[in-house]
């Protein structure tokens, strides 16, 4: 493993804006004084906490020091990350972690428990007040992990960075050198812990600079509005010829391309983005066919889930983008399939956010319903002339409706097409769906971006509620 080229305080250097940042409890040390602790006492007592200037926007940091008895959480490492926390939601500005650390203090054993649980509480009392970013840079272990889940993005080093439970080594038939089950691919590709892998420590603190700059400050913030330079009116001519794909698409149409992609590695069957449009940051969620398959899977729709939670929290428009003509079907899927659809479905009906839905190719059975249908409370739905929305293929409909008629025909290949033809139009096409109001507008495919903008700026000033009532039991 390389060594890391960065110590906590270069990072924060690098982070923000020039001779922006301002510490705070710098003279903060450890009381403890058990197991010779009292000899090894520094000032800071192993993290750095302060706020500085990003792009004009205040953010907050703590920056773990692994120099200094290894990062590891004690009484008052814990009291100064809190302390921060505290400002940040009085303020309303994001909390940037910068983790490197091995995990808890074992000389300071039950405060320092007690200690992690305070930043527990911290981190879910300002869950959808401001945004959490966390960037690991060395070990993230054990309680460390749970910081890091509990933030709404994780960066990871690939070279440094380490995310972990347990161990590697002490699973259960498992080894290191193997099956790296702490290493950053493993969390990206398998695991869905981690958004972004970067190959430097520069490459990190660059990425959490762009992420900080999309989003909002904070739940009730209208900093997301920016100038947009790019043309509203820009065509996308390729669209009308070329075969979709959900990342290319979303590029060509956001604002000078601007475009970040949480989870990008994991679960590829669904495209989760963070894009602009007209200068305002927008979420956005896109089926993306894998393997020859347009269907949902319990691991996409678990990244989409917690994706749409976030943009809703923070006031972020939703797009949808749907191509999906069913249900993965396995006995893996299976186990927990229904619960997934469940809880997305859930949580998409309940945004309150300007929600527009755009059918680009398929759209059929469950799986088109709940992608952000009309059904479960779309403000808009847009469709490409090419689509095809219904219950089921066509084809696989008339071979159910007509499976007599079929038998007893002497041309049955002219007769499945015929009435395949028939039932496309009068029941699956995007003009089928549009005469029945499930489709509001048919738009050429070169024409998205600047119909897309339009959908959202008369939205802008939606006005959502919820029922009153505790919380969701989903």
């Amino acid at each position: 493993m390389a060594s890391s080229k960065m110590n906590a305080r270069e990072r924060i250097v690098y982070l923000f804006d020039d001779h922006s940042f301002v510490e705070v409890g710098g003279y903060v040390t450890a009381r403890n004084t058990d197991y010779n602790l009292g000899a090894k006492k520094e000032e800071g007592d192993g993290v750095i906490t302060g706020y500085g200037i990003i792009n004009d926007r205040v953010v907050y940091v703590y920056s773990q020091d692994a120099k200094i008895l290894g990062g590891s959480v004690g009484e008052m490492h814990a009291r100064k990350i809190v302390s921060l926390y505290d400002l940040a939601m009085k303020t309303g500005a994001p909390v940037i972690g910068m983790i490197d650390c091995a995990g808890l203090r074992l000389q300071e054993a039950t405060d320092a428990l007690h200690a992690f649980g305070t930043i527990f509480n911290a981190q879910v009392k300002a869950s959808g007040m401001i945004p959490q970013i966390s960037a690991v840079f060395g070990m993230c272990g054990g309680g460390s992990a749970v910081m890091s889940a509990l933030s709404d993005f994780t960066f990871i080093e690939k070279g440094n960075g380490s995310l972990f439970v347990n161990s590697p080594n002490t699973l259960d038939n498992n080894e290191e050198a193997h099956n790296n089950t702490a290493g950053a691919l493993f969390q990206s590709e398998k695991a869905g812990n981690v958004d972004f892998v970067c190959d430097s420590e520069e490459e990190v603190l660059d990425g959490v600079r762009m992420l900080v700059d999309v989003l909002p400050s904070n739940y009730s913030a209208k900093d997301t509005c920016f100038e947009c330079d790019d043309d509203l009116n820009r065509v996308i001519p390729e669209y009308n010829e070329e075969e979709y794909d959900a990342v290319s698409l979303l590029k060509a149409i956001s604002d000078d391309h601007i475009y970040l992609e949480p989870k990008s590695m994991y679960a590829k069957d669904m495209v989760t983005a963070l894009i602009r449009l007209n200068g305002e940051t927008v979420g956005a969620v896109a089926n993306q066919e894998t393997g020859g398959q347009a269907v949902l899977t319990k691991n996409g729709l678990e990244k989409a889930e917690r994706f749409v939670k976030f943009c809703d929290a923070f006031s972020i428009p939703l797009l949808t983008v749907t191509n999906v003509r069913g249900i993965k079907a396995n006995v893996h899927e299976e186990r927990k399939i229904a619960g997934q659809l469940a809880k997305f479905t859930a949580t998409i009906a309940r945004a309150t956010v300007p929600r527009v839905n755009l059918i680009v190719k398929d759209a059929f059975g469950t799986a088109a319903v709940v992608m952000n249908s009309k059904a479960v409370g779309a403000d808009f739905v847009l469709a490409w002339p090419q689509a095809r929305i219904g219950m089921m293929d066509a084809e696989q409909a008339v071979r159910i409706m007509y499976a007599e008629e079929i038998s007893g025909s002497t041309d049955q290949i002219s007769f499945i097409q015929e009435k395949a033809q028939e039932y496309e139009e009068s029941q699956s096409s995007a003009l089928a769906a549009a005469k029945r109001g499930y489709v509001d507008d048919i738009i050429e495919p070169d024409a998205t971006r600047k119909r897309l903008i339009a959908a959202f700026e008369m939205l802008y000033t939606k006005k959502g509620s919820v029922p009153e009532k505790k919380h969701p039991a989903i």
